[in-house]
């Protein structure tokens, strides 16, 4: 009974093992975007700056795509009033990579076509992603870096274990979709440069407003594929993620502290 609780384990060993062993391709540029208001965090301090666990949000982000073997270069869009707030940043938190800090525009949408159109020439791959998703993990990047390296577009994202209702201008039941087709997008969401940045200029001449960086390429008819994020990726969007996040943190903590343990 034990060497089968056991299996799940090992078989995830495996694949980190498969993972961190495969080579990166392509030149992969991070586009960091925290020019969002923050409205419904309130307070003085926008989510950005929020601490969890003792960082700021967006340091804790921008430490993880430091780490990250598939990023080559990471560009920070911020909020314009708070570009200068970056002033030695990437020295506190020690990013070596190549760093910029740009000014956001008055959109989610429009600040990422500004990041994409300061990347560096090299570019293949771009990977858009929210500041305020500060739990992202190692093993997440890889993986959807991974797939969008095979299928030229790939965006982490969940099952949605809830019934998805489709509703029309009045608040009234329009469709109900399938559930098992359902699922909620998470960033990174990872391109290749030259389609995305296309896209985002199309978007922007036609007037196309997308919810999320996906349906950009998907406007233009470029497929992306679906990959398996986590429900431990969350925004830190409102004062209780706060919590909900540091408790996230605990846990892994715990959960490295008895495999630590384990293995002694």
């Amino acid at each position: 009974m034990a060497e089968r609780q056991d299996k799940p384990h090992k078989i995830a060993e495996v694949l980190r093992a498969i993972i961190g062993k495969t080579e990166k391709k392509y030149y992969t540029s991070a586009v960091i975007l925290a020019a969002g208001a923050s409205s419904r965090m309130g307070g003085d301090v926008t989510k950005q700056f929020c601490e969890v666990g003792g960082l700021p949000v967006v340091a804790r982000t921008l430490i993880e795509f430091e780490k990250s073997p598939f990023i080559d270069e990471i560009v920070l869009v911020a909020k314009a009033d708070e570009v200068d707030k970056y002033e030695g940043f990437a020295e506190k938190y020690h990013i070596t990579k190549p760093f910029k800090v740009i000014k956001g525009g008055q959109t989610r949408q429009e600040s990422a076509r500004f990041g994409s159109d300061v990347v560096n020439s090299k570019s293949k791959f771009i990977a858009i992603h929210d500041a305020a998703r500060c739990l992202i993990t190692q093993e997440m990047i890889s993986r959807v870096c991974h797939s969008a390296y095979l299928h030229g577009g790939a965006v982490l994202a969940v099952r949605a274990v809830d019934t998805v209702k489709i509703g029309d201008k009045s608040a009234f039941i329009e469709s109900t979709p399938e559930r098992k087709l359902t699922w909620q997008a998470q960033t990174p969401q990872v391109f290749k440069t030259n389609a995305f940045r296309a896209a985002t200029y199309v978007a922007r001449d036609e007037k196309f407003e997308g919810t999320d960086d996906a349906s950009l390429l998907e406007h233009i008819r470029i497929p992306v594929k679906l990959v398996e994020g986590s429900r431990e990726n969350i925004k830190v969007t409102e004062p209780m993620d706060i919590y909900f996040a540091e408790a996230i943190l605990k846990a892994r903590a715990e959960a490295e502290k008895k495999d630590d343990g384990e293995k002694a």
